[in-house]
C-alpha cells in the first residue's frame, strides 16, 4: 500500500471482474497518451483479450485501487515488465510508482520493458525509478510498428 497526498493506493492481484476495468483503463491511458498511436486491434478486441484476465497470462496481473476503483494496472513476467498503465486521471497520484514498486518486490533480480521513443511521459517515469535506456529500435517488431526503446530496471 502506498499513500500520496493523504489517499491510499492499494496493489493487488487482478481477478476475473477486472477486466472490464483493465481494457477501460488500457484504451483511454493509450489514447491520452498516445494519440498519434496506431491500434493493431479495434476497440473490442481489446477488451475480449483483457476479459480474460488473469487466466489469458503468462505472468501476473496487479490491478492499483484507490477508493475502490480500479485506477491502473501492470502485467509482469519472469524478467519482464509488460505492461504498466494508469487511468489518465489518476496519473501523477502514486499510482504508477505504487505499481513498479510492486513489480520491483516481484522481481527482484531486475526486468526489461519496451515504451515508444514518442512516450516522453514513460520515458522519464522509468528514469526517475533508476531504470536505464538498453537500445532503441525502428518498430519493425512490434504491433504497432512504431518506434520504440528498451529499457531495464536492475537493483542498486
Amino acid at each position: 500500500m502506498l499513500e500520496h497526498e493523504g489517499r491510499q493506493v492499494i496493489v493487488r492481484d487482478a481477478v476475473p471482474a477486472d477486466g472490464a476495468a483493465v481494457a477501460d483503463i488500457f484504451l483511454a491511458a493509450r489514447h491520452t497518451a498516445m494519440p498519434w498511436l496506431w491500434s493493431p486491434r479495434t476497440e473490442e478486441e481489446v477488451r475480449r483479450w483483457f476479459g480474460g484476465l488473469p487466466e489469458r497470462t503468462d505472468g501476473r496481473v496487479l490491478v492499483a485501487e484507490r477508493d475502490g476503483t480500479v485506477v491502473g494496472f501492470a502485467e509482469v513476467l519472469q524478467g519482464e515488465l509488460n505492461h504498466l498503465y494508469v487511468d489518465p486521471h489518476a496519473q501523477g497520484g502514486g499510482v504508477g510508482a505504487a505499481l513498479f514498486a510492486r513489480a520491483t518486490e516481484l522481481e527482484p533480480g531486475g526486468f526489461e520493458l519496451w515504451t515508444f521513443q514518442r512516450n516522453a511521459r514513460a520515458r522519464a517515469f522509468y528514469a526517475a525509478r533508476g531504470c536505464a535506456e538498453l537500445y532503441e529500435t525502428d518498430g519493425a517488431e512490434n504491433e504497432e510498428r512504431e518506434p520504440d526503446v528498451r529499457i531495464a530496471w536492475a537493483p542498486a
